[in-house]
C-alpha cells in the first residue's frame, strides 16, 4: 500500500504590534495589553488636534438616556468577568486612549419615534428608514465641526424595516457617512444587555477611537520583510440583474508594512459580465480593468508616500488569479521590483491536530487537551502553504494555553502564489502579521487577514447600495 508523508511542519512566531512611531520598544504580541501598557499608537498627535472625542447619538426616543449611560459607562473602570486569561483591566477610556470621551452638544442627538411604523415621509418602511437615516446625517452634517462619531441605534423590533432582501440598513448608513464623511457605530439592543462589561469596553472604545481617526496600533517590523513591501487586497461583487451585471471591484488601499494606510478605491469595472454562474463562482477582472484598479491603488500609495514607489507589493484575494488579471497586475505596476499574488482561501479539507508525548511505548503519542498552534506552518508545493492562523497562543494569556473561540478543531489558510518568488514560509508571516490588524473587535486575531477581510466587507457594502459614488474613502467610515 502506498504512503504519503508531509513535509516537516514550522512554528511562526507570534507578530508583535508596535504601539508608538518612534518608541521601538513598546511593542506587545497582545492588542489590549499593548493598550494598557503604552497607550494607543497616535498618542502623541491625536490629542494634538482634539482634546476630545464627541458622540452624537440617533436613535428612537425611549433609549435615548441608556444610549447616553452606555457611552459614560465607557469612561469607567471595569473588571473582566469572561476571557480573564485574555480581557485585562479596562482603566476608563480616558486613562487608556489619553483623550477625554464626551457627548456631543444637544442638538447634535436625534431622536426617532420608538415604533418604526410612525417614522414620517412617502413609501415603504424600507424608503422611510432611508429617509430617515439619511435625514439624521444631513442635520448633522451641518454641526460636523462639533461632533466626531455618530451612535445609531437600531431596536431589534426594527428588524423587518432594517434587513430584507432588497435593503441592508447597516450599509446604507455606510454609504450615507461615506457621503457625508461622517463615521457611524451601529448599536443593537444587546448592547445594553451584555454582560460582559470589560469586554464590551474594550470593542466599543477601540472602534470609536479609532473611527474618530486614532491609531490604536500597528504592526512591528517582521523579520525578513523587505523594506517597502506593501499589500492590497481584492474582493469583487456583482452588480446589476442578470441580464446586465458588472462586477464592482472593491480595493483596500495599498497597506503599507505595519498595516497602516486605510482607504479604499471603489471601482466599477467597465467589461460585463458574459457568464454570471461562472462569475458568482470563481469571479475575476479582465486584464483592462484589472490594470486599471491597480493603477488607481498605486496612485493611492505614491500620494501618501511622497511620489515614492512600493519595491514590493503583495496582492491579497479570495479567488485563483486568472492570467488576465496577472498580466493587468504586471501591466499597471511595472515600476515595482517584485509582485507577488496569492490567492488566499480556507484549506477546508484540512485539519490539524497537536501530539504530545503519552508516557506509554504503544501508543507514544495523544492529542494534546488544546489545537495546533498559532503559526503552524506546511509547505504542500512549490507555490502553495498552509498556515493555520487559528490555534493555540499561550503568548496571549496569563494562565498558558489560549484558544480563541476554545471550540472545534482549527482550519488553516491555504495560500496558493499565482506569480512571484521567495520564501513561502514569507508569506504565510505576512499573511499571519496581517490577521492582527482588524481594528473592529477585541480579538487577539481574525480569521483572515485584514486585507481580505476590509475588502469583503466593502465590497459587500457596494453590492447592497447601488449609488455609492465611485470615489476613495478611508475605513473608517464603513466599520
Amino acid at each position: 500500500m502506498a504512503s504519503s508523508k508531509l513535509p516537516p511542519f514550522e512554528l511562526l512566531e507570534e507578530p508583535l504590534l508596535a504601539f508608538s512611531p518612534s518608541d521601538h520598544t513598546q511593542t506587545s504580541v497582545h492588542p489590549l495589553r499593548g493598550l494598557l501598557h503604552h497607550g494607543p499608537f497616535s498618542k502623541g498627535s491625536f490629542g494634538g488636534y482634539t482634546s476630545a472625542i464627541r458622540i452624537a447619538t440617533v436613535g428612537p426616543v425611549g433609549t435615548f438616556k441608556r444610549r447616553g449611560a452606555l457611552m459614560a459607562s465607557l469612561r469607567d473602570q471595569h473588571r473582566p468577568h469572561d476571557k480573564s486569561e485574555y480581557v485585562p483591566l479596562y482603566p476608563g477610556f480616558e486613562a487608556l486612549y489619553r483623550v477625554k470621551l464626551e457627548s456631543a452638544v444637544a442638538a447634535a442627538h436625534v431622536r426617532w419615534p420608538d415604533r418604526v411604523d410612525d417614522l414620517p415621509g412617502d413609501g415603504d418602511i424600507h424608503q422611510r428608514l432611508f429617509h430617515a437615516m439619511e435625514a439624521a446625517l444631513r442635520r448633522l452634517d451641518g454641526m460636523r465641526d462639533e461632533l466626531d462619531v455618530v451612535l445609531v441605534h437600531f431596536p431589534d423590533s426594527w428588524e423587518p424595516a432594517t434587513r430584507s432582501k432588497e435593503f441592508d440598513a447597516h450599509d446604507a448608513l455606510k454609504a450615507l457617512g461615506a457621503k457625508y464623511n461622517i463615521p457611524t457605530q451601529v448599536l443593537n439592543d444587546r448592547v445594553f444587555t451584555f454582560g460582559h462589561t470589560a469586554s464590551l469596553a474594550w470593542r466599543l472604545s477601540t472602534a470609536l477611537y479609532v473611527k474618530a481617526a486614532g491609531t490604536p496600533w500597528k504592526l512591528a517590523p517582521l523579520k525578513g520583510v523587505p523594506d517597502g513591501t506593501a499589500y492590497i487586497g481584492l474582493a469583487y461583487a456583482l452588480r446589476g440583474d442578470a441580464r446586465d451585471a458588472h462586477y464592482v471591484t472593491c480595493c483596500s488601499q495599498v497597506f503599507d508594512m505595519d498595516g497602516g494606510g486605510m482607504q479604499f478605491v471603489a471601482f466599477e469595472a467597465r467589461d460585463p459580465v458574459e457568464d454570471v454562474a461562472e462569475a458568482k463562482r470563481n469571479p475575476f477582472l479582465s486584464r483592462d480593468d484589472m490594470r486599471a484598479v491597480l493603477a488607481r491603488s498605486l496612485e493611492l500609495y505614491q500620494s501618501r508616500n511622497g511620489g515614492v514607489l512600493p519595491k514590493r507589493l503583495v496582492i491579497h484575494k479570495t479567488t485563483a488569479f486568472k492570467q488576465e488579471e496577472i498580466d493587468g497586475a504586471f501591466d499597471a505596476l511595472s515600476g515595482v521590483a517584485e509582485i507577488e499574488c496569492i490567492e488566499v482561501g480556507a484549506a477546508s479539507c484540512w485539519r490539524g491536530v497537536w501530539l504530545i508525548e503519552s508516557g506509554h511505548e504503544n501508543p507514544p503519542y495523544k492529542p494534546a487537551m488544546y489545537p495546533v498552534p498559532r503559526g503552524t506552518t506546511v509547505i504542500r508545493s512549490g507555490n502553495s502553504v498552509l498556515v493555520w492562523v487559528a490555534g493555540n497562543a499561550p503568548e496571549a494569556s496569563t494562565k498558558g494555553d489560549y484558544y480563541q473561540g476554545g471550540k472545534s478543531i482549527p482550519k488553516p489558510l491555504q495560500l496558493i502564489r499565482h506569480a512571484g518568488k521567495g520564501s513561502l514560509e514569507l508569506i504565510a508571516h505576512e499573511a499571519l502579521a496581517l490577521t492582527k490588524m482588524d481594528w473592529n473587535n477585541d480579538a487577539l486575531y481574525d480569521p483572515v487577514p485584514v486585507s481580505i477581510r476590509y475588502s469583503q466587507r466593502l465590497a459587500r457594502t457596494i453590492a447592497n447600495v447601488q449609488d455609492l459614488p465611485r470615489s476613495v474613502y478611508p475605513y473608517r467610515l464603513f466599520m
